[in-house]
């Protein structure tokens, strides 16, 4: 059997910068920061009181209000990304329909969460202690789980292929991506609708994170909150949303007259197997992600043009990174261009991935590194070029996304412009 080769032809964003793949990359090249103080909730008790809200959501031109209802706020974010992901790859929503260009047996779904329906359990267990037993949904379960992501969105286009979910914190997103390359690849699916939806911008959620003294308390400050590879960085900004990309093998796309957006070449993923917060202080996790990827790839690190970091703006992490990339890149990794969205989108968790693998792949479409804003003091540890505050032109042919999370997983997607 010949290799089954995997692209890309459709994708959707849904964040604090924008409610679709458009906006959100305009946010993301002229550093229009999303962050701001909650309004979910009174959060004036908080060490942490800012955070990146989805902003004028309109569920109900996905779904009815009824169906909304049965759903926690990540599968409503979940399902208006695939939404539009199937819109720009050329596919029906229903999949089930007599003229659908597919099998949709041979469509599968791994749309994941780092934490999934948070909110649901919240409210449940206020219900629970208020109102007793009997007053706790029947729906509870099925809203909490994190893989009602992909249940809910393959029901609703009738995708009938591989359907699963992964929960590896804030790796959770470039996972769900990776693995749905090689299930292509192995013949498993001709398509994949994959990527990462969260919204746990919750009182329990940032109460949790708050604790573990996680976040910036630059409370009265939210747009230069988040700050990654500055030397005065003080935490991560939780944010939110969903990031879902259309991946599909080559030749069935080419058959249905698809618009290629990139190809998928390499996939990594790795166990720090050190602590169940804090990166490996050495970087060789990431590092050991970056060098399968490469491995699976075929290519050499000086072919890489573009790295989307982490970056999370914590202490910790970009500097652990910034180590990881120059174990892999050696005195090329002076050279690549590296940069992190997270400042102008916050940390979305598990939907991180997904949203950030849109960046990587419109930085090939458009030849555009877009920036890392509210860098203001060079860290010595973090001593890379990563692109301050100004999106930079400059021809990218391959873009490579890490992502960390909680528990030492390290995950690392590699996309290439399409060149037949």
């Amino acid at each position: 059997m010949s290799e089954r080769r995997v692209v890309v032809t459709g994708y959707g964003a849904l964040s604090c910068v924008g409610n679709n793949v458009a906006d959100f990359w305009d946010s993301l090249v002229n550093g229009r920061c999303g962050l701001g103080p909650i309004t979910r909730f009174d959060a004036s008790g908080y060490r942490t009181q800012i955070a990146g809200e989805v902003k004028n959501f309109d569920v109900t031109s996905v779904m009815s209000f009824k169906e909304a209802k049965r759903m926690d706020l990540f599968c409503q974010y979940a399902m208006a990304a695939a939404a539009e992901a199937l819109g720009a790859a050329g596919l029906p929503a229903d999949l089930r329909a007599e003229d659908s260009p597919v099998d949709r047996t041979r469509v599968g779904v791994l749309v994941s969460s780092g934490i999934g329906g948070l909110g649901t359990l919240c409210d449940q267990m206020i219900a629970l202690h208020e109102r007793g037993p009997s007053r706790v949904s029947p729906l509870l379960i099925p809203m909490m789980i994190s893989d009602l992501a992909s249940g809910n969105i393959s029901i609703s286009c009738g995708a009938g292929g591989p359907n699963l979910g992964i929960q590896t914190a804030c790796a959770t997103g470039s996972n769900s991506i990776g693995e749905s390359f090689w299930m292509i690849k192995r013949d498993d699916a001709d398509i994949m609708i994959c990527g990462g939806a969260e919204a746990c911008i919750v009182p329990l959620g940032v109460a949790g994170f708050c604790s573990m003294k996680a976040m910036s308390q630059r409370n009265d400050d939210p747009l230069h909150a988040s700050r990654p590879f500055d030397l005065d960085r003080d935490g991560f900004v939780m944010s939110e949303g969903a990031g879902i990309l259309i991946l599909e093998e080559l030749e069935h796309a080419k058959r249905r007259g698809a618009a290629i957006l990139a190809e998928v070449i390499g996939y990594g993923a790795t166990g720090d197997a050190y602590h169940i917060t804090s990166p490996a202080p050495d970087g060789d996790g990431c590092a050991r992600a970056m060098s399968m990827a490469l491995r699976h790839a075929g290519i050499r690190p000086e072919e890489v043009d573009y790295i989307n970091a982490h970056g999370t703006s914590t202490e910790l992490n970009d500097k652990f990174e910034t180590l990881a990339i120059k174990k892999v890149f050696g005195d090329y990794a002076y050279k690549v261009a590296v940069s992190s969205t997270k400042g102008t989108t916050g940390h979305a968790l598990g939907a991180a991935g997904g949203l950030e693998s849109i960046a990587c792949i419109k930085s090939i479409e458009t030849g555009t590194v877009p920036p890392t804003i509210n860098y203001e003091t060079p860290d010595p540890a973090c001593d890379l070029d990563i692109t301050p505050n100004k999106a930079v032109k400059r021809d990218i042919r391959t873009a490579l996304n890490t992502n960390l999370g909680f528990g030492g997983h390290n995950a690392v997607v590699i996309y290439r412009r399409y060149e037949g």
